[in-house]
């Protein structure tokens, strides 16, 4: 049943989903590529998750965003997170950028961005940068991850044949698994109720034994007496 709630579901909330039965658990964290296909006057998350390999380990981080435009030669720093705080430098984006990620702490993992109200002009390349300190007892290690995202903005949301092939496959592979669920379950089912019939007869047997070893025994006493 459970399987075929999840088949009822749009891919984007199956995705939500899992990411949040993934942060259910303590330092648990997905990395999810972006989507890349916006639609015109609405809104569009801009995805950038990455994970410390070391859940245990204290730790603060900057995300740094940058982007350049479809007829721009370089890149212009957009936003910056950093202290629980962001900042917006490109006036193209001026009150239509907002933080979504990480919430209430300095030990961001997700550093993702909302753009409200995508027009055609945000079509372009984005880069994420997160720059991490990790905190030991005597000392601190920097490191940074980088991840490039290539934003297409279209009037109509439009389906690629690799997306329609990754969420066929999802759904074959959930149907596969309920079915061999299915299987296990009858093939336990039929193990333990063979034992079953086996320990009865073995209880019979031994019943009968017994008895017919009684009636002798009654037998014996009789003729001795």
């Amino acid at each position: 049943v459970s399987a075929l709630m999840l088949l009822l579901l749009p891919k984007s909330e199956l995705t939500e989903l899992l990411l949040s039965a993934a942060g259910l658990c303590r330092g648990a964290c997905v990395e999810v590529d972006s989507d890349t296909e916006a639609v015109a006057n609405e809104g569009f998350k801009l995805g950038c998750i990455s994970c410390k390999m070391r859940a245990e380990v204290r730790a603060k981080a900057v995300v740094s965003w940058s982007f350049r435009g479809a007829n721009d030669k370089d890149f212009s720093p957009l936003y910056e997170y950093e202290e629980k705080r962001g900042n917006i430098f490109d006036p193209r984006f001026e009150e239509r950028l907002d933080w979504n990620g990480s919430k209430n702490t300095e030990d961001l993992q997700d550093g993702s961005i909302y753009i409200l109200n995508v027009t055609f002009n945000d079509t372009g390349t984005y880069m994420c940068i997160f720059r991490r300190t990790l905190i030991y007892t005597n000392y601190q290690h920097e490191n940074s991850t980088t991840k490039i995202i290539r934003l297409q903005v279209v009037p109509k949301l439009t389906r690629g044949m690799a997306s329609i092939l990754s969420e066929v496959m999802m759904y074959v592979s959930i149907i596969g698994l309920q079915f061999w669920l299915v299987v296990e379950m009858i093939y336990c089912y039929r193990k333990i109720s063979a034992a079953g019939e086996e320990a009865l007869r073995e209880t019979e047997a031994e019943y009968l034994a017994v008895a017919s070893e009684s009636k002798e025994n009654c037998g014996a006493v009789q003729e001795a007496e």
